[in-house]
């Protein structure tokens, strides 16, 4: 009988992600509401041994499946052993994290369990006994509230990063460990031959608290050294308008927008975007969104909690040096 609230964690590199820990803690929220467990599902090389400190998030069990094959996220591998894990516990709720790899898992389970899955939710809450998951739609102009049919177990909801609360970790807390035991895939039909990571450990985007971004009006590559002076100041990171990334200023994994990455940090720093929809869709979630533009009629200034109307290589200088002599008196 199906009981509780499962979340699938993302452990890379020896650690977890920050999102699973969002959705752990709102999975606890959900569990209790529901009135079952949170369990949670943990896949990869080295992870028993920081499994447990899960328990700091509220998850009471943790199912770990640990194999150096698991080291890279692969669906070849992730998607029968996941599958399998879900089958046995059965849970009310699965939930995920709004990832690269979080979707492309969470869609190909929902597809081998028959599940309802609702993407990129920016709220969830229980009606009913049943999950009803908030989502946007139509590149971010609507809203739309989704439910799912009585009895349709297990309801899956995956969950877009930075928008859900995070418990402070109890770390007097440990959660249970249970090493499962399922075949792993005998063979393999795609092999990760290198991992690259960018120089300096750049904080993803997905990830980041402060973005600041940069589009068409920056002009050129070489401008952007601007920005990358503001976010280090900020403790934040640099973002790009699809523009910036198509004429080759900054590479792919920069570009926010519906073709590039979802962000939800809370500040988001524009200057010289105009505003696409694409790029509205991929950013208009942040808490509180700053745009710098010379042109008042902007779209992007229909977003924004702040706009200034300027050149912006006048202000920015002006505006790193503010920034500069109010952190020298903190």
């Amino acid at each position: 009988m199906a009981e509780g609230v499962c979340v699938i964690t993302e452990f890379r590199d020896g650690a977890f992600r920050r999102v699973s820990f969002e959705i752990a803690s709102e999975g606890r929220r959900l569990a209790d509401e529901l009135g079952g467990p949170l369990l949670a599902i943990a896949l990869g090389d080295g992870v028993t041994e920081v499994a447990p400190d899960l328990g700091g998030y509220g998850v009471e069990k943790v199912y770990v499946v640990d194999d150096p094959l698991l080291k890279d996220y692969r669906a070849e591998t992730y998607v029968p052993i996941a599958a399998e894990m879900l089958e046995s516990i059965e849970p009310k709720v699965v939930l995920s994290a709004g990832s690269v790899d979080g979707k492309d898992l969470s869609a190909r389970l929902a597809a081998r369990l028959e599940a309802g899955l609702a993407t990129d939710c920016t709220e969830l809450k229980i009606e009913g006994g049943a999950l009803a998951a908030k989502r946007p739609m139509y590149a971010g102009k609507a809203l739309a509230w989704c439910s799912w049919s009585e009895g349709a177990w297990p309801q899956m909801a995956t969950c877009r990063p930075n928008v859900m609360d995070c418990l402070p970790p109890d770390t007097a807390k440990k959660a249970e460990i249970e090493k499962t035991n399922v075949a792993l895939p005998g063979s393999n039909l795609t092999l990760v031959v290198k991992t690259e990571k960018e120089v300096g450990g750049k904080l993803d985007l997905t990830e980041a608290e402060t973005i600041v971004s940069g589009g068409r009006g920056m002009k050129g590559p070489e401008n952007f050294a601007m920005l990358e002076e503001l976010a280090t100041l900020l403790g934040g990171t640099v973002g790009a308008s699809r523009s910036a990334v198509d004429s080759g200023w900054r590479p792919h994994a920069d570009q926010v927008g519906q073709t590039g990455k979802v962000v939800t940090p809370t500040l988001y720093i524009a200057v010289g975007i105009s505003g696409a929809i694409q790029h509205l869709a991929g950013m208009s979630s942040s808490k509180y969104i700053v745009a710098v533009n010379k042109d008042p009629e902007a779209p992007i200034f229909s977003k924004t909690d702040y706009g200034v109307v300027d050149d912006l290589f006048r202000f920015l200088p002006v505006f790193i040096e503010e920034v500069k002599t109010l952190k020298s008196t903190c």
